[in-house]
């Protein structure tokens, strides 16, 4: 059962109370009785449905009352009568600028009382479904957004779980190849980011540095199909064997050829160009200048300082410092000089990357320890937002 329209009467003489309480009862709605304007302001939490309101009293007089009601939010569609013996224009013009949406003058006639208040009582009534049917969409909109946003993060940690999957499938073809050719896990970490270290360097974009560090350590991936008498041959190679070792460009492009993933295409980029010259003079294209794709001329660099340094079964591992003029003799002949330059530029941060990934000799490695070495150190990249 509904409840009946509670009204809130405000009057400081008694006879006006009960007046206005008898013809409000009689109506069928319930009386709520006050004496000055601040009792009626701490009783409008009554849930007050239209409020009778008398102009001269003492303290806060009706218009000061109504300007109070109209302050607070919760009230702001409230229904206001205002019940007074003024009739002067500047009076009601006053009433109408706090917020009264109503007049009824003194003597009160009982019929215009009731018409007027049905008529605000059933405004208020529509404005309440109004909010009640808002507060209902309002509920269902924050639902649905709630559950997008968990759709959302489901999906994106579906797509995180894909992408990481996608490296490690990467890097386990990176690293199987680095392995045949004697090669470490330390290598790969090493090439990832040098060459992200350049690429910053050279101001490229945070995803295509990203991009660069990842694919970098598929350069080497052609050479899963090189004989191993040719890739582990400790001596030079001839001129038949190296013709043949030139190949693994060729079959690397091929190995990461037509596929989707920007990713692999960079490391197709990279597999088939890291062994061009700034001169012109290298293989597989004879590429020379700004022709050589940029990644493959920052993976150069990368390459050539790690190959140096690093220690093989048919040769020693080269200090720091002789590698260093090697690199400075390779600027514009073998190396793009503005690459060359960046190397240098950021060497302190070089030594650190370097310092952070140095191995164990060569003669106490093995595969299953190069494997658990690389993981671990991709699990920390990967973890942490897979920034290099």
């Amino acid at each position: 059962m509904d409840r009946l329209k509670r009204i809130l009467i405000v009057d400081d003489e008694k006879l006006n109370q009960e007046v206005l309480e008898g013809m409000v009862e009689s109506f069928g709605y319930q009386a709520e009785i006050t004496r000055d304007g601040a009792e009626a302001l701490t009783k409008l939490k009554w849930d007050i449905d239209l409020v009778l309101l008398d102009v001269m009293m003492p303290l806060l007089d009706g218009f000061e009352v109504a300007r109070r009601i109209r302050e607070d939010p919760d009230y702001r569609d409230l229904p206001i009568i205002m019940v007074t013996a003024l009739t002067d224009r500047e009076s009601r013009l006053r009433a109408v600028e706090v917020g009264v949406n109503d007049f009824i003058t003194k003597p009160i006639d009982k019929t215009e009382l009731k018409v007027r208040m049905a008529s605000l009582l059933k405004m208020k009534e529509a404005q309440d479904a109004i909010k009640r049917h808002q507060m209902v969409l309002e509920e269902t909109a924050q639902k649905r957004t709630l559950a997008l946003r968990h759709a959302l993060a489901e999906m994106a940690e579906a797509q995180r779980h894909i992408h990481a999957a996608h490296l490690d499938t990467i890097h386990r073809l990176a690293l199987a190849a680095e392995y045949k050719d004697e090669n470490t896990a330390g290598h790969l970490h090493r090439m990832s980011h040098y060459s992200a270290l350049l690429a910053q360097a050279l101001n490229l974009p945070s995803d295509e540095v990203e991009l660069i560090g990842y694919a970098s350590p598929m350069h080497d991936v052609g050479k899963i199909g090189i004989p191993d008498v040719i890739l582990l041959k400790p001596g030079k190679l001839d001129p038949e064997e190296w013709e043949i070792m030139k190949q693994h460009t060729l079959i690397g492009g091929q190995i990461l050829k037509n596929s989707s993933s920007p990713l692999l295409q960079a490391g197709e980029i990279i597999a088939l160009s890291h062994h061009e010259k700034w001169d012109g003079s290298g293989y597989p294209q004879g590429l020379a200048g700004e022709k050589i794709p940029l990644w493959s001329r920052i993976c150069a660099v990368a390459d050539v300082f790690d190959a140096l340094t690093s220690p093989r079964p048919y040769k020693r591992a080269l200090s720091n410092e002789e590698a260093y003029d090697i690199l400075l003799e390779s600027r514009g002949t073998h190396l793009d000089p503005q690459i060359v330059d960046l190397f240098f530029a950021n060497l302190d941060k070089v030594k650190e990357i370097q310092a952070r990934y140095v191995e164990a000799p060569y003669e106490n490695r093995n595969l299953k320890s190069i494997m658990l070495n690389f993981y671990f150190e991709r699990w920390k990249i990967t973890g942490s937002g897979g920034k290099l």
